[in-house]
């Protein structure tokens, strides 16, 4: 991770092990620390059993006064009834409680196992480490970064440096995902820090439509999760008046390149994956269709193994689009893999298979572009091939 990650003035970090994974090299649980009252955002799960820290975070956000995240790993808390709202609650007390916060003033997120209790003994103790340890360091931000994962390979961080009206403007990102990744809002846990100076509407809002355009845009197994959230802090120690206008705008790019760069990591790091898979689809009547058409292909076991096998099976993309719901005229599709056409005006062109299965097998990055002829919406979707490794480590996972 590079000493040279941007931290956003006024946020404290720091992640530990407080036993909640066996490896005691493996921090499994993560404090964020504003040290004035921050705005805060929030995207959730459409999952009907959402995990008690997204039922209570959905009540404190969009809010004013947040001064504390903790987040940890290796259980869920989801699907444990009143006793797991109870825990999320006690959670965020204690976080607040170290934090100098009051109770309301604090956010959860967890990720791990569903259906079991929190050790509320150990998250008591890490959440006391965690706050004996909050810094502004590479290592703070790089501990904080692999307290969150479960099955993560690596730590996902993303940070941006920007001058709004003559203010230095910072954003850091965190996520974790690997598995259950299917988003009806993003299957995984993300948390964005900046010190620019946001009201609690705006925030919310331009939350919302960069979510909707990077996070709401990967898939690796189509599973939409119990816990997804991602939140966004911003506590104005940037300096200046809350950001409106062409400041504004300015700060979204940045949001947004913080936040595609931390989704793509996630189908780039999916369980088993040997290929990151980007799928294009352009030409569609508006964006929703493209959108829905490339979930489709992504979410295709038979076009994931395709891929997974190095096999430029074209048809299997077509066909995911074809049942994909949206009308299209077949005559007016387009397809190429890997920049190389492979099917023209709704018929197959004529190519060299061996050479695209040799470019596939040697190139970790595949793209897929999908023309319509139905207008000038288009969408990018990021995907994960699907490999005998996925299937051995989710048939492991709990046992």
């Amino acid at each position: 991770m590079s000493d040279a990650l941007p931290i956003p003035e006024g946020f404290l970090l720091a992640g530990v092990h407080c036993r909640l994974k066996q490896d005691p090299q493996k921090p499994d649980l993560t404090l964020i620390m504003s040290e004035e009252p921050a705005t805060a955002a929030g995207c959730y799960t459409e999952n009907l059993f959402p995990a008690a820290p997204v039922v209570l975070d959905r009540q404190r956000t969009p809010g004013a006064a947040i001064r504390a995240v903790v987040i940890n790993s290796g259980n869920a808390n989801a699907c444990t009834g009143e006793r797991g709202m109870a825990d999320a609650m006690k959670m965020a007390e204690i976080a607040a409680m170290v934090c100098a916060a009051k109770p309301e003033e604090a956010l959860v997120m967890s990720t791990g196992i569903i259906g079991e209790y929190l050790p509320m003994d150990k998250i008591e103790q890490g959440i006391t480490s965690a706050a004996v340890k909050l810094g502004r360091t590479a290592a703070s931000v790089e501990s904080a970064a692999r307290g969150m994962l479960t099955t993560d390979t690596r730590p996902k961080v993303a940070g941006r440096t920007v001058e709004i009206d003559g203010h230095r403007v910072t954003l850091l990102g965190m996520a974790k995902g690997a598995g259950m990744i299917g988003p009806r809002m993003a299957t995984m846990l993300g948390v964005i820090l900046t010190d620019a100076a946001l009201t609690p509407e705006v925030a919310q809002r331009v939350l919302g439509e960069v979510v909707d355009v990077t996070f709401n845009c990967i898939s690796v197994e189509g599973h939409t999760s119990t816990n997804d959230t991602v939140l966004l802090l911003a506590n104005g120690e940037a300096g200046g008046e809350p950001l409106e206008g062409d400041a504004l705008a300015q700060f979204q790019v940045a949001l947004n390149d913080v936040a595609e760069e931390l989704a793509r990591a996630i189908p780039d790091d999916g369980e088993g994956a040997q290929h990151l898979i980007t799928i294009d689809v352009a030409g569609c009547a508006d964006r929703p269709s493209a959108v829905t058409i490339a979930r489709a292909v992504a979410d295709s076991p038979l076009v994931k193994t395709a891929i997974a096998g190095a096999d430029p099976n074209w048809g299997r993309i077509v066909s995911a689009a074809g049942y994909a719901g949206v009308p299209f005229d077949p005559a007016g599709v387009n397809l190429s893999l890997g920049g190389v056409p492979l099917f023209r005006a709704g018929a197959p062109v004529e190519f060299d298979t061996e050479a695209v299965s040799r470019s596939m097998r040697q190139q970790r990055e595949i793209s897929i572009l999908l023309e319509f002829a139905e207008g000038d919406a288009r969408a990018r979707f990021w995907t994960s091939d699907l490999t005998a490794e996925y299937v051995r480590i989710n048939a492991d996972y709990h046992t």
